[in-house]
């Protein structure tokens, strides 16, 4: 006789694992069919000067349904999970997020019917709160933005569902290797341009999903091009990446989308050339100039791409190479009207973007980069 504490396993019939596993396949149908319905991002050309010999490019993925670059990663976890058996037919799906992962995430729940709650923090923006449930998903606040892991975590098994976890996955559940992933995409898109081959690819790190992908990928195609990650003034990765503690503050990430408190466990530091601590006045500076220059409205964690991609590009010119560096547009300007683009959100967060703005003239009229500024 099994005592009442004692705990029974049960397994499903045949007939349950036929019924699970006819939609699971029906699932990766559906989201297949989505990704082929959708065309590749576009990657322009930032305008510089011509005899510098050197040409910068954005890869655009602000333009994907959800508008985002998460809406990639979005779609690998979601099948990363489906074909793990992780993700049934009835699954509430559950993450730790506060941005455009969540928004991506809730996308892909309700084309597959199935409850979604990002866990995230109280002073998240209500613009972004409005996007994810637009999108159908739910939103669970906590007052301590540390413990969204862990009520993420408690959420998930207390429903029965299922956790993501973007932050424990990003890495492995994009194919690197290939399959239409960004780092084949970006390389197959220059592959006519004079400089086919980058020096550089300049990306953020939030989960550290992107440059894993990117990274390993260049490594496995056996390309010169190098890997810089650019890091907000608050996050941990340029800590730990340049041996600095004191560089780390502490303090939550003003750049949304990019930038840690913890080293997350898909950030990979050992394929990473260079690692660039941002100023957070600068990337917003730099935002502002992109949208400008290009007519793209854009997110603050492409200005602080951009800000990376031109310090490399300044370097490059100032030893006299030649050769092609490519970012991101990692989201559009739209989700930040009352933020980034407003000046008087900018002045309560007590932000000078001017000295920023005259290095970013001072750049692009000479191909000098003044020192840094505070």
């Amino acid at each position: 006789m099994i005592g009442d504490t004692a705990r029974v396993t049960t397994f499903p019939t045949n007939r349950d694992r036929l019924v699970s596993r006819a939609w699971a396949d029906e699932a990766v149908r559906r989201i297949a069919a989505d990704a082929n319905r959708s065309a590749d991002t576009h990657l322009h050309a930032f305008p510089l000067p011509e005899d510098w010999g050197i040409d910068l490019y954005l890869k655009d993925e602000s333009v994907h349904p959800t508008g985002s670059l998460k809406h990639r990663l979005a779609r690998s976890l979601f099948l990363y999970g489906l074909c793990n058996g992780w993700i049934g037919e009835r699954t509430t799906i559950v993450e730790a997020s506060s941005g455009s992962t969540a928004v991506s995430e809730a996308y892909f729940a309700r084309f597959l019917n199935l409850p979604f709650i990002a866990v995230m923090p109280a002073s998240t923006s209500s613009e972004k709160i409005a996007l994810i449930e637009a999108q159908g998903g739910g939103c669970h606040l906590v007052d301590d933005p540390t413990t969204v892991y862990e009520v993420a975590q408690r959420l998930a098994a207390d429903r029965g569902g299922y956790y993501l976890d973007q932050f424990t996955y990003a890495e492995r559940a994009t194919d690197w290797r290939g399959n239409n992933n960004i780092a084949e995409s970006i390389f197959s898109q220059m592959a006519l341009e004079r400089h086919p081959v980058p020096a550089w690819i300049v990306v953020g790190a939030g989960t550290g999903g992107t440059s894993a992908t990117i990274g390993r990928y260049a490594r496995f195609g056996r390309f010169a091009t190098r890997m810089c990650v650019v890091d907000p003034e608050d996050s941990i990765f340029y800590s730990v990446w340049s041996g600095e503690p004191s560089a780390f503050t502490g303090r939550p990430s003003r750049i949304e989308g990019i930038g840690r408190q913890r080293v997350e466990p898909s950030f990979l530091p050992d394929i990473v050339d260079r690692l660039i601590q941002v100023p957070d006045a600068a990337s917003i500076a730099t935002m502002r100039l992109v949208s400008e220059r290009t007519g793209r409205s854009v997110g603050g964690s492409t200005g602080t791409n951009v800000w990376g991609a031109f310090l490399l590009v300044a370097e490059m010119l100032s030893r006299g190479e030649q050769g092609s560096v490519v970012t991101l547009i990692c989201d559009g300007g739209d989700r930040y009207a009352g933020t980034y683009y407003s000046d008087a959100w900018v002045r309560d967060q007590g932000f000078d973007l001017a000295p920023h703005t005259e290095q970013l003239e001072t750049f692009l009229e000479t191909g000098a980069f003044p020192p840094s500024v505070p």
